[in-house]
C-alpha cells in the first residue's frame, strides 16, 4: 500500500538467520521484494494511469544507481544507513504531517531541466540506498513523487512501485552474480510477499487517497520507531564495545 515492508522483512531475515552472510540475506530479501512490488504495481497499473514516459528515465537511474549500491553491500556492513534511516523518515513524516493537503489531488507538475536533474538526482540517490540496504525506499520515494511530480497518493504509490521495481531488479541481479541469494527460499517468501501486495495494492486502491494518507503517515511514524530503536540499539553496542 505505502511501502516500508523492508523494515519487516529484512530484520526478520537477520533474526531467522543469525549466522547467514548478510549480503546473502540482502540479496534474499531483494529477490522476494520484486515480486512483491511488480505484484502490486501489475494491481496498480490496472487501475491507475500511470505516465511512462516520465517515469521510465528516472526508473532506468535508479536501476543503475541501485546496481552500484548492491556492490557496495557485498563489501560494507551497511551501519551507517542504520543511524541515518531515522532521521531522514523523521523529516518526512514531519514534512507530510505539516502539509495536510499534499497527495490529495493529482496536479502532475511540469518540470523543467533543473527540476528535472534535481528529481534525477534525488532518484539516483534513493536508488542507490535500496540497492546497499533498502528499508525505507517506498516512503522516500512517495514523497518525492508527491512533493516534486505533483502526484496523489495512489498515483504516488504505484509510480515509486515502478522505480522500485527497477532498483530491486539491479540489486537481484548484482546479488545473484555474486551466488548472494538463496533462490529457493526466497521464492517461498516472495510467494507470501505476491499475496500481502495483491492484497495492499486492491485495499489502496478501494478505500482511496484519505486512508492512504493516514496509512503513510502511520506506517512512517512506526518505522522511525523500528528505526531509531535499532540505531540505538547499534550506537549503544558501539560505546560498550569502545
Amino acid at each position: 500500500m505505502v511501502g516500508g515492508g523492508g523494515l519487516v522483512q529484512l530484520p526478520a531475515l537477520f533474526t531467522a538467520f543469525p549466522t547467514a552472510v548478510p549480503a546473502t540475506l540482502l540479496g534474499t530479501n531483494k529477490l522476494a521484494s520484486i515480486l512483491g512490488t511488480a505484484s502490486a504495481l501489475g494491481r496498480y497499473g490496472r487501475s491507475v494511469r500511470l505516465p511512462w514516459a516520465a517515469l521510465a528515465p528516472g526508473a532506468a537511474i535508479a536501476f543503475c544507481a541501485a546496481m552500484g549500491g548492491a556492490s557496495l553491500a557485498t563489501r560494507l556492513a551497511p551501519t551507517s544507513f542504520r543511524i541515518a534511516v531515522p532521521i531522514a523518515l523523521t523529516a518526512v513524516l514531519a514534512y507530510v504531517v505539516r502539509r495536510k493537503h499534499l497527495g490529495a489531488v493529482h496536479a502532475p507538475a511540469r518540470l523543467g531541466r533543473g527540476g528535472r536533474a534535481a528529481a534525477f538526482c534525488a532518484i539516483a540517490a534513493i536508488g542507490f540506498y535500496d540497492g546497499s540496504f533498502g528499508p525505507g525506499t517506498g516512503s522516500f520515494l512517495m514523497l518525492l513523487f508527491m512533493r516534486v511530480y505533483g502526484f496523489d497518493y495512489l498515483h504516488a504509490s504505484a509510480s515509486a512501485k515502478l522505480v522500485n521495481v527497477a532498483t530491486n531488479a539491479a540489486a537481484l541481479i548484482s546479488f545473484g552474480i555474486g551466488g548472494q541469494v538463496h533462490w529457493q527460499f526466497g521464492l517461498a517468501l516472495g510467494a507470501c510477499n505476491v499475496a500481502g501486495s495483491i492484497l495492499g495494492a486492491h485495499t489502496a486502491l478501494t478505500r482511496g487517497i484519505g486512508f492512504v494518507r493516514t496509512l503513510f503517515i502511520g506506517v512512517v511514524a512506526a518505522l522511525i520507531a523500528k528505526t531509531g530503536w535499532d540505531a540505538l540499539t547499534l550506537v549503544r553496542a558501539g560505546a560498550a564495545s569502545f
